[in-house]
């Protein structure tokens, strides 16, 4: 599902559902949103969008260059992972990756919002890798510029929030394990209530950010893969294993695997 690749000009002229994403990485936003629609059974056109370049066409086609983009037929192009749950839900209601009892569904949002969204576990995290090339500067040096100067501006990047990420993502991760735990000793396998949820497909993405899954099933490349495996010892430190043993079993039985870049 979803194996074929096209650049922006054919995808344009496509019917159905185009999923656009970074050409040869696993960017987590990008695998949770592949993961949403994989789970759902909802079949799609993969666009490539290229890392550090302008994405021009792209950025004339959606109004966007950042990957993941989801594009539906002829409606507006949808880029959040809010937007991009809701869309796969009216696209095929069933599975729903959504609990249905009320209180379970608000937490369920709430949590993957913390991992997905603006100040969240990836937000955080891409932070700390912006500092490693930014340190105390708030504008990137001049060679810098055309690969991370748009990520600086749309992160918001500075200094003292670099310096507060690692906190920030592990006091996250200690939510997610404490609920795990919970789960567990209710006699539960998915991260919240009864069933899959979006929850256990975003923190499979996400983990990539601490703990990318070894090569011989998603073939990163090396570089990224190292800045990515070495996250410091604070949020090492808060990794809890049995997190990353749900990771496995999500991918395993739930996600792409292994990943197609």
């Amino acid at each position: 599902m979803g194996a074929e690749t096209v650049d922006v000009e054919r995808a344009r002229e496509m019917p159905g559902l185009r999923l656009v994403l970074t050409a040869g990485v696993p960017g987590p936003w990008g695998e949770g949103a592949k993961g949403v629609f994989h789970a759902k059974g909802i079949p799609f056109v993969r666009v490539a969008q290229e890392a550090g370049r302008p994405n021009d066409a792209l950025h004339e086609w959606t109004g966007h260059r950042n990957a993941p983009v989801a594009v539906y037929e002829d409606e507006a192009p949808r880029t959040t992972w809010s937007e991009i749950l809701w869309l796969a839900e009216r696209i095929r209601p069933a599975p729903s990756l959504l609990p249905a009892d009320p209180e379970l569904r608000v937490r369920c949002v709430g949590l993957a919002h913390e991992l997905m969204g603006e100040g969240g576990f990836g937000w955080s995290r891409r932070l700390m890798l912006l500092g490693l090339s930014m340190g105390d500067a708030t504008e990137p040096p001049e060679a810098m510029e055309p690969v991370i100067g748009r990520m600086v501006r749309q992160y918001g990047y500075h200094p003292d929030l670099a310096k507060a990420a690692p906190a920030r993502v592990a006091a996250i991760l200690g939510v997610l394990s404490r609920q795990l735990a919970s789960q567990r000793a209710a006699g539960e396998r998915y991260l919240i209530g009864d069933a899959l949820s979006v929850l256990d497909l975003h923190w499979a993405a996400m983990a990539a950010l601490i703990a990318p899954l070894p090569h011989e099933v998603c073939p990163m490349p090396e570089m990224l893969r190292g800045l990515y495996g070495d996250p410091g010892p604070e949020v090492a430190d808060a990794l809890d294993p049995a997190l990353l043993e749900h990771r496995d079993f999500i991918y395993q039985n739930h996600m792409e695997y292994p990943v197609v870049l």
